[in-house]
């Protein structure tokens, strides 16, 4: 009979204050993806750049929900990665829709830097990113 070796457990990105960012996430996912759902099914010739990227948005954040409740040093870095990518989405989408309105007929969730949805989505990016940085693992 081998011997079975144990493999180590995955490091917890959710204790203490990843749980507020794994929740928020999670709000946020509920949020970006119902309004791109309606939108897209009720509305889509009207602001169809806008829609779809509030459905890529809700897609982020829920790829990122998801490799922060599964932990692990491979969920950590996906979600490093993720979260500057939607950072970089946030800025560029918050700046084109100040610069020229006239792109987006309708609102996304990252339009004026998320000021639709109380700025949490310039404010969650940068949050977890400093999160997962302090999780790092030796």
């Amino acid at each position: 009979m081998a011997a079975t070796e144990e493999k180590p457990a995955r490091a917890r990105l959710i204790g203490g204050p990843g749980i507020l960012l794994v929740w928020l996430y999670g709000v946020m996912v509920v949020g970006a993806v119902s309004r791109s759902v309606h939108q897209i099914a009720t509305e889509f010739d009207r602001a169809p750049l806008a829609y779809s990227l509030s459905a890529v948005a809700g897609l982020v954040y829920g790829f990122i929900t998801y490799t922060l409740v599964r932990g692990g040093e491979t969920a950590r870095k996906a979600a490093l990665v993720c979260c500057a990518a939607e950072l970089v989405g946030v800025l560029t989408v918050g700046t084109w829709t100040l610069v020229e309105p006239s792109a987006f007929p309708d609102a996304t969730v990252w339009s004026d830097y998320g000021m639709g949805y109380l700025f949490i989505p310039v404010l969650l990016p940068l949050t977890a990113l400093y999160w997962l940085r302090r999780a790092r693992t030796a």
